[in-house]
């Protein structure tokens, strides 16, 4: 027979890392259904017959995030035996307000105060036994970092499987209140149950309040009662409960802690003492994200990922398919789509795999020591002007390696509708894959003009920033003003299980997900740009993919560079960036890479476009959508087809207006061109562009931030 553990924590609380002492390797991962918030189950190691339930890090059981909901829904409706309360014990105060909320619910409980190894060197003395008489539940001491404790908890939570937890009672007055909305409520649930949708209705859940269905007569007496007690405490229901709540905790860690008298700064307070300074916090994190990306991008990743692309993928994989089709006596069609559209499109992909993985590995890193909180809050105060979360900024800079990881990295924002702008507005910024068509133009249109280049990068932060003024001034992602709350734990040194489970989660997710959509489009594309409609094999100029480019390239007309052979390299290029020189060279008569020099087309090139329709080719393809595999990223992260198709659309729109502007503009400023029609309707967009910039919000930004501290 099967028994169900739920680890519920706090983000930061250890819970993840307990989660993977409980159950190694014997773990699967996937999303809950509908949302993209990740789950992750697996059996204990010792006992087959548990399986562990690893809920999202939440701070609360109220329906304010996606994770919240989830978890109280879990709870709610799910067979669980047992809830292993996961607490950070150098931060008891925050970390219980969510273990008494799971009491109210009136579920089997067992809390396990982590980092208990840490509680003497912080000066505290926590007695369990007082702590557990307080709160009516077991209480054990386990270190997820040391792996102490782990089995002690397991066995109190056998012992405890099935059992209701105690029920938690607070001022007598909001007693009386709570008692008078459970009246109303159905006659057959159990005491537990209405005791705890009272607790909900008083609150003014609405979740709760549509879920119960209750009548008019029902919702005016809870509303009678409700009203009466805020006359009563002066102070809104969400109030009282909040702050007999803590009432309740501060009691508790008067009869169960004893803290030592000595007031000096710990060692992670000395460290944020720097590391959160106002002048200092910018440049070390500058140094920090630098020292990552040089690692993944540059260095260590790079040795990856020239393995694979020119070892694995550039001679082994090919030569050994090549002899075995040869012998087996594989059609030449066939040859060449496995040769040149499949293993060149899923090589592309997977070479990206080492240099994400060490990104992973090293931002796993980060994030296990406790630094990742401080980042968020260090750029929450600078990214809030522009409407954005703090932690908008990480993906954005991740990004400029490849967007596939900056678009996944989004998943560390809480907030639904600031996820969604950051996975929108990521790949604005330069990826490695776009360095390639950035040189070209700027070498061939503009030799000697070194702001071309770096100006490419200015575009994209511009872009995020202008996008999310605009953005934020909508309905969809405009909010109420909501305070953004974070822990500050105390560092600690990472756990090297959890930081390599984490890399690798990420990358096989990145294989799983992108890497798929890559492997359909590259046989598509192969199949295009081979043969007519006659499924004759024919020369690209004579393909399908001419043909379609053709068809195409009056849309692009207006932005100066509407010829198919532009309209064709932007297409290819949404299946990878890299793919717009290539294509170059094959329609312009160039086999192979573009020489080191690029003198012969660069010339061509310069006989098609002017250089600022070069310049209005370099923007739209910088802003535009991204790879299929950054696409596919997208699609992943949003969980939704709608907002997908919302965040492409919105991609293409603004490359396309940014486009436009600058080449009818600057075709007439810089190049002596004529007024025309065009021209004006481009400076229209332009000024509505402006207007969507300076209007006031229909809401307000969001409030403040609050630090918790730890």
């Amino acid at each position: 027979m099967k028994v169900q553990f739920a680890l519920v924590g706090n983000p930061n609380s250890g819970k993840t890392s307990t989660f993977n002492q409980l159950t190694g390797a014997k773990q699967t991962v996937g999303n809950w259904p509908g949302v993209t918030v990740e789950r992750k189950s697996g059996k204990y190691k010792k006992d087959k017959h548990i399986v562990i339930q690893d809920l999202p890090g939440i701070y609360s059981l109220s329906p304010y995030t996606p994770e919240e909901v989830i978890s109280r829904n879990y709870l709610q409706e799910a067979a669980i035996d047992t809830v292993l309360n996961i607490v950070d014990g150098t931060n008891l105060e925050r970390n219980l307000y969510l273990t008494l909320q799971l009491l109210e619910m009136g579920l089997p409980l067992v809390v396990a105060i982590n980092m208990s190894d840490l509680l003497k060197k912080k000066g505290i003395q926590l007695n369990t036994d007082k702590l557990s008489y307080g709160l009516g539940v077991p209480v054990v001491k386990i270190s997820a970092l040391k792996q102490q404790g782990i089995d002690k908890m397991i066995n109190a939570a056998k012992q405890s499987a099935k059992q209701h937890s105690d029920v938690v009672r607070y001022d007598s007055r909001l007693e009386s209140a709570l008692s008078e909305i459970g009246r109303v409520l159905p006659t057959e649930l159990s005491e537990e149950k209405r005791r705890w949708l009272a607790i909900k209705l008083f609150e003014k859940d609405t979740l709760i309040a549509e879920m119960l269905q209750l009548s008019d007569t029902q919702k005016k007496e809870v509303a009678e009662t409700i009203a009466i007690a805020e006359m009563i405490f002066k102070e809104s229901s969400d109030a009282i409960l909040v702050n007999e709540r803590y009432a309740f905790i501060e009691g508790l860690l008067s009869l169960a802690v004893i803290r030592e008298a000595d007031q000096r700064l710990s060692i992670s307070d000395k460290i944020d003492h720097v590391l959160t300074h106002r002048v200092l916090a910018l440049p070390l994190f500058a140094f920090f994200m630098w020292l990552i990306y040089y690692l993944s991008i540059q260095t260590v990743g790079t040795l990856g990922t020239d393995w694979v692309n020119d070892v694995l993928f550039g001679s082994w994989i090919p030569d050994i398919l090549d002899r075995a089709m040869q012998q087996w006596h594989v059609a030449q069609w066939l040859q060449a789509m496995i040769q040149d559209g499949i293993v060149a499109g899923v090589g592309a992909v997977l070479g990206f795999l080492p240099q994400i993985f060490v990104l992973f590995f090293c931002l796993a890193i980060l994030e296990d020591c406790g630094y990742m909180a401080r980042i968020a809050f260090v750029m929450d105060r600078l990214f809030r002007k522009f409407g954005l979360s703090g932690k908008s900024f990480i993906p954005m800079l991740i990004a400029t390696g490849c967007g596939v990881p900056g678009v996944m990295a989004s998943r560390t924002i809480e907030n639904q509708k600031d996820r969604r702008l950051t996975v929108m507005v990521t790949t604005f910024m330069p990826c490695s894959a776009k360095l390639p068509i950035i040189a070209l133009i700027s070498g061939a249109f503009f030799p000697g003009r070194t702001w071309v280049a770096p100006s490419a990068y200015f575009i994209g932060m511009g872009a995020i920033i202008l996008s999310g003024i605009v953005l934020k001034k909508t309905a969809l992602f405009a909010g109420d003003p909501a305070p953004f709350i974070m822990e500050l734990p105390a560092y600690h040194m990472p756990q090297l299980t959890s930081v390599l489970k984490s890399a690798c989660d990420r990358g096989i997710a990145f294989v799983k997900k992108a890497g798929t959509i890559i492997f359909v489009a590259c046989i598509v594309i192969w199949f295009a740009s081979s043969y007519d409609f006659t499924l004759t094999r024919v020369a690209e100029e004579q393909s399908i993919l001419a043909f379609a480019g053709r068809a195409a390239a009056p849309l692009f007309a207006p932005l100066g560079w509407g010829t198919w052979r532009g309209t064709v390299a932007t297409i290819t290029g949404l299946v990878a960036k890299e793919n717009v020189i290539g294509t170059f060279g094959i329609l312009y008569g160039q086999t192979g890479a573009v020489s080191e020099s690029g003198n012969e087309i660069w010339q061509l090139l310069r006989n098609d476009y002017t250089a600022v329709a070069a310049y209005s080719f370099l923007i739209f393809n910088l802003l535009c959508a991204p790879c299929f595999a950054a696409i596919g990223a997208i699609h992943r992260e949003m969980g939704d087809s709608k907002w997908t198709w919302l965040a492409i659309g919105y991609q293409c729109g603004l490359a396309y207006c940014a486009s436009f502007i600058v080449y009818q503009l600057g075709h007439v400023i810089f190049e002596g061109g004529h007024l025309t029609i065009v021209t004006c309707i481009a400076f229209l967009v332009l000024c509505l562009m402006i207007f969507a910039l300076v209007k006031k919000p229909s809401r307000k930004m969001q409030g403040p931030i609050q630090v918790i501290g730890g």
